[in-house]
């Protein structure tokens, strides 16, 4: 991003939105005010760079009436989860964001809104940019940047045969919450309070990057990645990269309140909580004597830690039902194509 002249009335539309929107939320060094092509960014000495990219697509990734602050939050969160599963903190983030011919200014202040609040509370600074107009959907592009330490960073195909099969919070709300926004009228979801219909409906529309949990994972992880496409999906990808098989208990994946409550109603829900993407969640693959002390520090930091599995030498992945028979789950996650 850069506003290019030296005064308002030289500035062409798109430098003054850049100005006006993004300049006051660019406050880091490295940014330079937006005024140059490129952001200068230090590496911390002894660290190396973990970068990151996800775009979202309004009708695909959000709806299209969803709030513009949420839309912006939900696009940095889900890169910092990326971040957070790789055991690295952010420094800074590229947005790229295409906007929509008919999309208001109060639009475009509240989506610059969330997106300056979140970066600030996630210590996740915007540096730059590109911006342009579309005769599409609103579409944002978010590269995030991260450290850690030199050699330290948990990797996808790192897991080893043997070990326990981790995952973090609760699986399915985002799932759960989108399919509520689809078919409210469902009979899982006509048995939930409105409570419970609105912490799932949050649940998608707002990810929690569990960033309290980067150190945590470098210290204790032989393999971990978010869970973004779906629990059964992403975990059968990590088993794959890392040639290693692995087998689950769908009754030992935790569940919130609300999801237990529609499963309950309409049991056919679980496949849909262990195959569902948004969930943004990490998944680990960790030895048995690093349990304790990473379900100690989630604790402390109020995130809950749940064991589902292990892995073991071979391939393939196997989901056991409550009687230890396998659970069909169909493709196991979302996929764009």
């Amino acid at each position: 991003m850069s506003t290019g002249g030296s005064g308002e009335a030289r500035m062409s539309g798109e430098d003054a939105l850049i100005a006006r929107l993004f300049e006051p939320i660019a406050r880091h060094p490295g940014a330079l005010g937006l005024k140059d092509d490129a952001a200068l960014l230090a590496v911390p000495p002894g660290h190396e760079l973990v970068l990151t990219k996800d775009a979202l697509v309004a009708g695909v990734h959000f709806f299209a009436d969803d709030a513009p602050g949420s839309v912006a939050r939900k696009a940095l969160r889900v890169n910092l989860s990326d971040l957070a599963a790789k055991g690295a903190r952010p420094l800074g983030i590229l947005l790229a964001i295409a906007i929509p011919a008919d999309m208001s200014s109060a639009a475009l202040e509240a989506f610059a809104t969330g997106l300056g609040e979140d970066a600030s509370d996630y210590g996740a600074p915007l540096l730059g940019g590109d911006t342009v107009r579309t005769d599409g959907p609103l579409t944002i592009s978010i590269t995030a940047v991260g450290a850690v330490p030199t050699g330290s960073m948990v990797k996808r195909a790192s897991a080893p045969a043997g070990q326990a099969i981790v995952v973090t919070g609760t699986i399915g709300d985002a799932a759960l919450g989108l399919a509520l926004r689809l078919a409210p009228d469902r009979p899982g979801f006509k048995a939930l309070a409105p409570d419970e219909r609105a912490f799932l409906a949050d649940r998608y529309l707002h990810p929690r990057p569990r960033l309290a949990l980067a150190g945590a994972l470098r210290r204790c992880a032989s393999a971990a990645m978010d869970v973004s496409d779906g629990l059964v999906g992403d975990l059968a990808k990590m088993l794959a990269a890392s040639g290693v098989g692995g087998e689950i208990e769908a009754a030992r994946v935790p569940l919130s309140v609300a999801a237990r409550a529609a499963i309950a109603a309409e049991p056919e829900l679980m496949v849909t909580a262990l195959t569902g993407g948004d969930d943004y969640e990490i998944l680990a693959v960790m030895a048995d004597e690093q349990l304790d002390t990473f379900a100690a520090t989630a604790t402390a930091s109020g995130i809950g830690t749940a064991v589902i599995g292990r892995t073991f030498a071979g391939e393939g992945l196997m989901v056991r039902d409550a009687l230890g028979a396998p659970l069909p789950v169909g493709q196991g996650s979302f996929s764009h194509f």
